[in-house]
């Protein structure tokens, strides 16, 4: 298994501050607490959040009034590493985290939709949580034209990170579709998913806006819900 939580600290930090702050949980305006206080918060050193800060500040979420504080400003468009991760819990917000279940080679389902020319994808099951709280089972098939082999070793950050890196493929855009679905076989009892839960399909595209991605998320719905903001 793999725990993808290799995150700088800082970065775990910076996003999940910049997930409360598009869940509504720090509002436009308000004055963190101090530094140190805040640090204690979030269980890490003056340091760090300072550089969790600076990451804030660089994308225009964050402005430090010198003598003053530090100050939130929310923007409708933010450059989040789980920008297409849209499971919060029922109270906004939570720092995404994945451990990799299964990853394996196999023939693509025949009722999927078309997301690539190759008869097998990559298949990966995950667990994600959301601040270390079982939040929904993921099952991700990516084309395997893509990649030559796939292992969890592989898997050891955020998933379109490595996509990026390893096979120079951008999710650049998705189309989700919400229903309840029964709970898969294969689901971890640790995960109290309802027999029959809600469920995100989602066809994912490249950079080249070609389907290359197709996957369903079955979520946690006593602790976890699907949120889509338009602005």
């Amino acid at each position: 298994m793999s725990n993808q939580q290799s995150l700088p600290k800082y970065l775990q930090i910076s996003e999940l501050l910049i997930r409360d702050i598009a869940a509504g949980r720090l509002e436009d305006g308000a004055r963190l607490p101090t530094e140190r206080d805040l640090a204690t918060q979030l269980s890490t050193s003056v340091g760090t959040l300072r550089k969790a800060l600076s990451e804030l500040e660089r994308q225009g979420l964050v402005v430090r009034v010198q003598g003053s504080g530090n100050y939130i400003r929310s923007k409708s468009e933010v450059n989040s590493i789980y920008s297409f991760f849209r499971v919060e819990l029922l109270e906004g917000g939570g720092l995404p985290r994945a451990e990799v279940l299964d990853v394996s080679k196999q023939p693509k389902p025949t009722e999927f939709p078309y997301f690539g020319s190759n008869n097998d994808g990559f298949r990966i099951r995950r667990m994600r949580y959301l601040n270390d709280i079982p939040a929904a089972l993921e099952e991700i098939w990516l084309d395997a034209n893509h990649a030559k082999h796939i292992t969890p070793a592989d898997l050891n950050e955020a998933l379109y990170v490595y996509y990026r890196k390893s096979l120079d493929l951008w999710i650049t855009r998705a189309e989700d579709r919400i229903g309840l679905q029964p709970k898969p076989t294969w689901c971890p009892k640790y995960l109290h998913l309802d027999d029959i839960t809600v469920c995100v399909e989602r066809l994912s595209f490249d950079q080249r806006d070609q389907p290359v991605e197709f996957s369903k998320s079955w979520i946690n719905s006593n602790v976890a819900q699907y949120v889509a903001r338009i602005k």
